[in-house]
């Protein structure tokens, strides 16, 4: 396939994951100034940080007037996924140049990476298939860009009735059922959505870095589990 070719799967394959995009980032942009960013400064952490749920926490904390070291160690644990995220997909990508690694790590989100695995691990390998990732991501950014620029400009005009932020869990649902294929991936679920019930009251929404250390955690010893019974 050509670089276009996998840039356009890459568009077409993300495409309908921004129906939950737009009122996520537009919910965003309201809860950033209503947390006491500016405008601008709404607009650009979309930009700097553009990982929507990390984005979402650190102007709850902002809001909160949480201490420095929760804020920031809150928002790299929860962006520590990305790691693994990395991980999978650097036999993928391993050869490219550093700047095309770089510039695909800006670009790769929760959505952008359950797309293009698929199409790595599902379809046959070739040297612009790098392009469906840079795809998915470009168009998840622009939308993401112009979605917190809607709930900034137009966040007053905006019914609370439409309750926009029904989109953040909702959007994380269509990206992991489809992952789900066995035992473990029901383990992490299952246990890290006990931790969010049980542990919801905490402060600063440390729920949320429980309950993900929690299901990679026990994600992680039922598959060494496994592997230790296989042999």
């Amino acid at each position: 396939m050509t670089r276009f070719g996998e840039f356009r799967a890459g568009v077409r394959d993300v495409f309908p994951l921004m129906i939950g995009i737009i009122p996520f980032g537009a919910a965003f942009g309201i809860l950033g100034l209503e947390a006491g960013l500016s405008p601008w400064q709404t607009f650009l952490l979309s930009s700097i940080l553009f990982a929507g749920t990390s984005q979402i926490i650190f102007a709850q904390m902002i809001a909160l007037a949480a201490p420095a070291f929760v804020l920031f160690s809150s928002v790299a644990a929860l962006n520590a996924r990305h790691l693994l995220y990395s991980a999978s997909l650097s036999p993928y990508l391993r050869d490219k140049p550093l700047t095309w690694r770089l510039l695909l790590a800006y670009f790769m989100t929760d959505e952008a990476y359950a797309v293009s695995i698929v199409r790595y691990q599902n379809q046959p390998a070739n040297v612009h298939m790098h392009y469906h990732l840079l795809g998915s991501g470009f168009t998840l950014w622009a939308f993401w860009q112009a979605s917190t620029a809607l709930g900034i400009l137009a966040g007053t005009a905006i019914p609370d009735s439409l309750e926009l932020g029904f989109a953040i869990p909702l959007i994380f649902m269509v990206i992991v059922l489809p992952l789900i294929k066995g035992r473990h991936e029901i383990i992490t679920i299952l246990a890290a959505g006990a931790i969010v019930v049980e542990f919801q009251h905490l402060p600063y929404n440390l729920w949320l870095l429980l309950a993900a250390v929690t299901g990679i955690c026990a994600g992680t010893l039922s598959y060494l589990y496994d592997k230790r019974q296989e042999r």
